[in-house]
């Protein structure tokens, strides 16, 4: 596997500095000595510091090592929030009951913790009004009231502009 350390006879290096299972430094060693010591307690030598000079290798029951670091990172998996950015869009020409009900829903996902990403695509002359499209992009923040948070204020980026809203805290 990637990222795995190298363990009892993958260490190739003349000499390690050894750590016991309880954290005491055993010192300086040849890694042929280290890992009989290692095989006298009935423990797994593994190289958990290999860039330092001399590396560092600790005496430690490594399948044992490796379930508590897997329980640990399925811990931490199971704990965190996935947040999602959800995609409304707009026209610059909207009317007000349509933008009514996408703020309804734009809310909906606010509530769940996903971002929101408003965009509005101008076609042909609509490009020359943009104006138009902020002033839609405003009223739509205010129907969504104290729910949404701007996290990246109304912009436009070639044909369509956007702006991204993050649930209040």
């Amino acid at each position: 596997m990637a990222n795995e350390p190298l363990i009892n006879e993958q260490i190739r290096e003349p000499e390690v500095r050894l750590v016991a299972e309880d954290g005491r430094q055993l010192g300086v060693m040849s890694s042929r000595e280290a890992q009989k010591l290692a095989d006298e307690a009935d423990l797994d030598l593994v190289n958990i510091s290999p860039k330092a000079k001399p590396p560092v290798c600790k005496l430690m029951d490594y399948g044992k090592y490796r379930f508590e670091q897997n329980k640990r990172q399925k811990e931490a998996k199971k704990n965190q929030k996935v947040i999602t950015l959800k995609e409304m869009r707009l026209s610059a020409t909207i009317d007000k009951h349509d933008m009514e009900v996408k703020a309804k829903n734009v809310k909906k996902f606010l509530e769940a913790g996903d971002k929101v990403k408003i965009s509005i695509r101008f076609r042909g002359r609509q490009l020359s009004h943009t104006d138009q499209g902020r002033q839609v992009m405003e009223l739509f923040l205010e129907m969504l009231g104290e729910a949404a948070v701007v996290e990246k204020n109304a912009k436009m980026e070639g044909r369509s502009m956007f702006m991204i809203l993050s649930p209040k805290a």
